[in-house]
């Protein structure tokens, strides 16, 4: 009889901890690499409304130079801008508006959504993302090393958003660009081209080819 009412239990134990540990729905945020910034649900439709409760969202922060912000009732929780990489988050969300920004890029990249007794927001109308300027890097072949805007060397940018087509023509040479929040390079055996988004900032920033630095370098002043 004891062992009756001992298994009896734990099953009556177990039906009520299984509701409990499923109650967490599961919300996927995304940032970047681009300016873009959205909230999914489980079946990946972006998020206008939800009903109170606990909530595990997984954040896939793709950009060095983009956060995901999400604030409201309750909430404020927030990726490192000049980090990359994915977090896990529990929150409790209740009734309210919440809204998701990259702190940076407030004004072109953010989202909102009511939880609970709110009526549903209007979609906003969507901004055109900041412009991005090419600029293109070269290294090789041979001991050469090259910043361009049009075909032409630069010397001088004003700080701002930048796409950078890296052609890396050379087994034995690398770019690698070093400055204010940038440190990026290519592999030194590696050969092809790649693409980088970068936000410049004031300061300098300098060029190499890391195995032959001392020569094969450059610099450009960023205002």
């Amino acid at each position: 009889m004891r062992t009756r009412l001992l298994a009896l239990a734990a099953s009556l134990f177990v039906a009520l901890a299984v509701p409990a540990l499923a109650g967490a729905a599961d919300l996927r945020g995304i940032v970047g690499p681009g300016f873009t910034i959205t909230l999914l649900d489980s079946a990946g439709a972006r998020v206008p409304h939800l009903d109170p409760g606990s909530y595990t969202i997984t954040v896939d922060d793709v950009s060095e130079f983009h956060n995901f912000h999400l604030s409201g009732p309750g909430v404020d929780q927030a990726t490192e801008v000049e980090d990359s990489g994915r977090v896990v988050w529990t929150v409790t969300l209740t009734d309210g508006r919440y809204t998701y920004v990259c702190d940076p890029h407030s004004d072109a990249m953010h989202g909102s959504f009511t939880v609970g007794n709110v009526p549903p927001e209007p979609a906003p109308a969507p901004k055109p993302p900041p412009t991005e300027t090419a600029l293109v890097a070269t290294v090789g072949p041979g001991s050469t090393i090259s910043l361009t805007r049009g075909g032409k060397r630069v010397a001088r940018l004003a700080s701002g958003i930048y796409m950078v087509t890296v052609r890396d023509r050379s087994r034995s040479q690398n770019f690698h660009l070093i400055g204010p929040g940038i440190n990026r390079r290519t592999g030194v055996a590696a050969r092809g081209t790649f693409t980088w988004h970068v936000q410049l900032r004031k300061g300098t920033y300098r060029f190499v080819s890391d195995p032959h630095a001392r020569r094969v370098k450059g610099s450009v002043r960023v205002a």
